[in-house]
């Protein structure tokens, strides 16, 4: 039965799908599915019979379906039919069960709930006890209290910071709770609350006298008395706040151009929309009033600083004898900056701020303020004195007040922390802060200090002008120089603000000066008398001259000049040396030129001779040395005494009569040949040269090692090679290339010198010499003389060399080691 339900089923499979798949039965598997919608859709398509025919065989097919899947799950089908009736059983079990455990949770409920109402009302009555009893233990602590506040009170300023601690207990008390309504305790109330003000005030009168007599006893009471009340934070805030609002009224009173301006007795009423100035008559009187103010500004400034100075100091020392906090840190946590460093801040930008405004809307102001800064410089720096003196002062106040209770506690405190008077922050100048308001006054004093300096020059010299300024026109700018430092040296840093428009004044000076100077080329001619150029170069050098010296003199006779100016003003006047150097140097420099043609001259004369009969040269010195003394006398008399810078003008001929000497040195070693009667005639030329230098210097001793050289170098004229060569001179006085130089005079023609070898003049030797300095270049060419001589006698096939070979070459070997 099994195996045909199974064949049915299978037959049927393929029918079912093919059913299935009929689009006239597919509106059956839709899930919206509307009875009514699908047969008024076949009414409407007129197709009714052939509709009915297929749902009649589609009913039939389903039926077969049904009727063969029951067939083939017969047995299934009966056991679960059998299960649900189990179910069932087991389900009405439950349902018995659940209504047996809800009359249990009914009973239950019914014994609970009762004894939860009657807790929840002994909780709201034990609330209400203990409430009661809260009110009543706050009610009677206030009347004990309020009755020893009374007391207290009665006490006066002895017991205030009790008082003040009653107070501080009672609105611990008053917290959290309403007490209004409570008879009992209205009348304290009442009298609390007058207490507490008749408390505050009585501490900030305390507070006041005590900043002001500079008291730390009576300021350290009223700073507990306001902790007491937790109100310090609060407290020192406002009166700083207020120190900051009277001194900001102030600054605007001082500068009130209303006032400044108005008669001392009565007022006269201009007319509508006139501006309040200062009559041509009146500005004496409107300076002074100004200046008046700006001193009594500065009084209340100082003051009003040494009282939050004194009120911090308080601060920093005072600590709660309960809780032993610092008073200070009560003021300065949250990140809140101390309270010194707050006023000062707000006082330097109030002084910005109102000095700003007033010389903005008052030129009278500002030319005041611009033209006589120093004076207000002045006052800012006194200001800062007596500051940092209060600074200092202050702790000799703690240790000179009274020896009460409270003020032992505060010598018992830390050791003092700097203030900011005392000492800069890291990032935070309290003296520049003050100045900071002054900047554009300075700037503007400055522009006009440079113009009063620059003005007498520009006078004197006038374009197209050829002259330097006379003597008084000078004194005129020294004088303006001598009065501008003057009135800067009220500050380190205007002195040296106002040195460096001294320094460009002597620069300007310098370049105009510079600019009459002739550089032609009459203005170093040293052939006739004094050109009209070379006047005019003298006179400016004079002028130069005077203006160093008067500026030098001007800055010498300034007390505590700070080294910085005087570096700069004489850097300025060692710039003006350098011009005078640069005026006269043409001059110089053909005098060299001279005094170098004259003494190369002495190589056109004959040394040669041999002694006279005598022993005495026929004549006491040269042609060439009577000619160059003459000539240096010439010039000393034609050229250099107009110049009035003595010291000036030595210091410069003094280094050209040094050169004149070793010139001479020079070609008097080189003279060849030589003989006795040379040697009488040189020697008395070494003894003129001194005395032809002697008008270029003011001692001839002064020239140092040139000097020395020429007295070194006349006795080896006479002397043997041997002797010269082991002169203790030699090396130390008078170079060893020199003294070679000479002993080529005393070698046959065959050995030749330098100059000689190399087929030069002496001219262009001396200009080699000069052009190699070194000691080892001027050896080298020796050397290679003497190398040339062996070379000769060695072609020539000599027998010996000269006597004076050995010597020399010993010399030349001591010479180079003494190098290395």
């Amino acid at each position: 039965m099994e195996e045909a339900g199974a064949g049915g089923g299978g037959a049927a499979a393929p029918a079912l799908a093919e059913l299935l798949a009929d689009e006239c039965y597919a509106d059956f598997f839709r899930e919206d599915f509307d009875v009514k919608a699908y047969t008024s859709q076949s009414i409407h398509q007129a197709v009714i019979a052939e509709q009915l025919a297929k749902l009649a065989q589609g009913i039939s097919q389903l039926d077969k379906e049904l009727h063969l899947q029951v067939v083939a799950r017969h047995e299934d089908l009966l056991a679960q039919a059998t299960g649900i009736e189990s179910l069932e059983g087991v389900l009405q079990m439950m349902q018995t069960r659940i209504g047996a455990l809800q009359s249990t949770v009914d009973r239950i409920r019914v014994k609970i709930v009762d004894p939860y109402n009657k807790i929840v009302s002994r909780t709201a009555q034990l609330a209400k006890l203990q409430a009661a009893c809260d009110l009543l233990r706050r009610i009677i602590r206030i009347l004990y209290l309020s009755k020893r506040l009374q007391g207290q009170l009665q006490g006066g300023s002895r017991e205030i910071t009790k008082a003040a601690q009653s107070l501080n207990e009672l609105d611990y008390l008053s917290q959290g709770i309403d007490l209004s309504g409570i008879e009992v305790i209205e009348n304290d109330l009442l009298f609390i609350a007058r207490a507490r003000l008749e408390v505050e005030n009585q501490a900030k009168r305390l507070l006041e006298q005590g900043v002001e007599t500079q008291n730390p006893t009576q300021v350290g009471t009223a700073l507990q008395v306001f902790h007491n009340l937790g109100t310090l934070k609060d407290t020192i805030a406002n009166v700083v706040d207020g120190y900051c609002t009277v001194l900001e009224e102030n600054i605007k009173n001082a500068l009130d151009i209303k006032v400044l301006t108005q008669p001392s007795q009565t007022v006269t009423r201009g007319g509508p929309g006139r501006a309040a100035m200062p009559t041509p008559g009146n500005t004496a009187a409107f300076r002074a009033a100004l200046w008046t103010n700006m001193e009594k500004l500065m009084d209340q400034i100082c003051a009003a600083c040494g009282q939050v100075q004194h009120l911090q100091k308080v601060l920093t020392k005072k600590r709660d004898p309960v809780s032993h906090v610092c008073f200070i840190d009560e003021i300065v946590k949250d990140g809140q900056s101390d309270i010194l460093y707050k006023f000062w801040t707000a006082v330097t930008q109030t002084l910005s701020s109102q000095f700003q405004s007033a010389t903005d809307s008052s030129m009278f102001l500002k030319q005041a303020f611009e033209g006589e800064y120093p004076k207000l410089l002045r006052l800012y720096n006194d200001l800062w004195k007596r500051l940092q003196q209060y600074s200092q002062n202050i702790q000799r106040n703690f240790n000179t007040s009274g020896t009460t209770d409270l003020f032992a506690e505060l010598q018992q405190m830390e050791e003092d922390t700097q203030d900011i008077f005392m000492q800069k922050k890291q990032d935070y100048d309290p003296e520049k802060a003050l100045k900071d308001s002054l900047q554009q006054y300075e700037a503007a004093y400055l522009s006009k200090s440079l113009s009063r300096l620059f003005d007498p020059i520009n006078l004197v010299f006038p374009p197209g002008g050829r002259n330097p300024p006379s003597s008084d026109e000078l004194d005129s700018i020294v004088k303006t120089i001598a009065s501008e430092l003057n009135v800067a040296a009220v500050d380190a840093d205007l002195s040296l603000a106002v040195a460096k428009n001294v320094a460009k004044t002597i620069q300007l000076y310098g370049v105009k000066s510079e600019q009459l100077l002739s550089t032609q080329g009459d203005a170093s001619q040293v052939i006739g008398p004094l050109t009209e150029g070379q006047r005019r170069n003298v006179a400016v050098v004079n002028s130069l001259y005077k203006l160093h010296q008067s500026v030098l003199k001007v800055i010498t006779n300034q007390s505590s000049f700070p080294a910085a100016a005087e570096q700069t003003v004489t850097t300025a006047l060692k710039a003006v040396h350098d011009l005078m150097g640069s005026a006269v140097q043409p001059l110089l420099n053909s005098v060299g030129d001279s005094v170098e043609a004259i003494i190369i001259t002495m190589h056109q004369e004959d040394f040669s001779g041999s002694l006279s009969s005598s022993g005495k040269p026929d004549v006491p010195c040269s042609l060439y040395m009577k000619e160059l003394q003459g000539f240096i006398a010439r010039v000393m008399s034609d050229y250099f005494r107009h110049f009035e810078c003595f010291d000036f003008v030595f210091d410069n001929t003094e280094a050209m009569a040094q050169r004149a000497i070793e010139l001479f040195i020079r070609n008097a070693s080189l003279i060849r040949p030589l003989g006795e009667g040379g040697k009488m005639r040189l020697a008395a030329d070494f003894a003129q040269m001194e005395l032809a230098v002697a008008p270029l210097c003011r001692r001839v001793s002064d020239l140092g090692k040139s000097y020395r050289q020429l007295r070194s170098f006349r006795p080896l004229l006479f002397q043997t090679s041997e002797h010269i060569a082991s002169s203790p001179a030699l090396g130390e006085v008078i170079p060893f290339s020199i003294i070679l130089q000479f002993l080529f005079t005393r070698a046959p023609p065959e050995l030749k010198s330098p100059f000689q070898r190399a087929e030069w003049s002496i001219a262009r030797y001396s200009q080699w010499l000069d052009d190699h300095p070194s000691e080892k270049d001027r050896l080298a060419l020796i050397r290679g003389a003497l190398e040339a001589y062996v070379q000769s006698v060695r072609t020539r096939e000599g027998k010996e060399f000269a006597p004076v070979y050995p010597i020399m070459v010993q010399l030349l070997q001591k010479a180079m080691s003494t190098l290395q």
